[in-house]
């Protein structure tokens, strides 16, 4: 078995190659939002239809079943997006209202020599993650736990990679803070039509509004998840903003 950084820099550069060759035009799909306070004993439902333009993110939502309409980023994230990149991503939620923001970045690309019959062994080293194999890891199906080094102060990082053995793409990203701060996210991916999609996610923070602290969980699930060619509604036609290239690895 190659050695654990290796491994992530491999898969690193395998889905950004992927991700970046296999973009749909246009998507539609539900969202399902439930909204909760445990310590609280309150949750909300936030359910939408979801029509997006994926090059940039312009997305035309209807609130379910028969609510109003809104045109702006996809909520709550859209259902395309490679968080191995240097993208800009806030979240804030209580239960009238869920606000995250999502800029999508460059993909990573690790700078990987290739193969020298004069060297036995090749270890890169990733001054920024320090992975490791999870117990239930396997050649197939790699499971990696990441920890940010010293070098990483404050920031998001990947801190749990699951590898699906199918596509060799990962089928689970978890997201988490560097520092003091329990923000995180995860989010559960599933190739579709030869695109590699988001199906589920999970957003979590601890919040602190006047004398309240209590952790506020977003659980989102997308179904009925449908590419498009053309645009499936007349507000997402025109010119897409320019879109991400490739970016350096951290």
């Amino acid at each position: 078995m190659m050695t654990p950084d290796l491994a992530l820099a491999m898969l690193i550069n395998r889905t950004s190659a992927f991700y970046q060759a296999n973009p749909p035009a246009y998507m539609t799909y539900t969202e399902h939002t439930h909204v909760s306070a445990p310590t609280l004993g309150r949750a909300q439902d936030i359910d939408r239809s979801i029509a997006v333009r994926v090059s940039d993110n312009l997305a035309v939502m209807k609130d379910l079943p028969n609510g109003g309409q809104r045109v702006g980023q996809a909520f709550p994230i859209v259902a395309y997006f490679n968080p191995f990149s240097n993208f800009k991503f806030s979240y804030f939620a209580n239960l009238k209202r869920v606000d995250i923001m999502l800029e999508r970045g460059t993909p990573f690309y690790f700078n990987i020599p290739p193969p020298d019959p004069g060297v036995n062994a090749l270890v890169p080293y990733n001054s920024y993650w320090a992975a490791r194999y999870a117990k239930d890891s396997t050649d197939a199906s790699m499971h990696l736990l990441i920890d940010p080094t010293p070098r990483v102060a404050q920031g998001l990082y990947p801190s749990e990679v699951v590898e699906d053995a199918s596509s060799r793409l990962p089928s689970h990203i978890q997201m988490r803070v560097a520092g003091a701060s329990d923000e995180m996210f995860s989010l559960d991916y599933a190739v579709m039509q030869g695109h590699w999609v988001i199906v589920h996610g999970t957003f979590s923070q601890t919040m602190h509004v006047a004398f309240l602290t209590y952790k506020i969980i977003a659980d989102v699930t997308f179904s009925d998840i449908t590419f498009h060619s053309e645009a499936p509604d007349p507000r997402l036609t025109g010119t897409p903003l320019p879109g991400a290239s490739a970016a350096p690895s951290p």
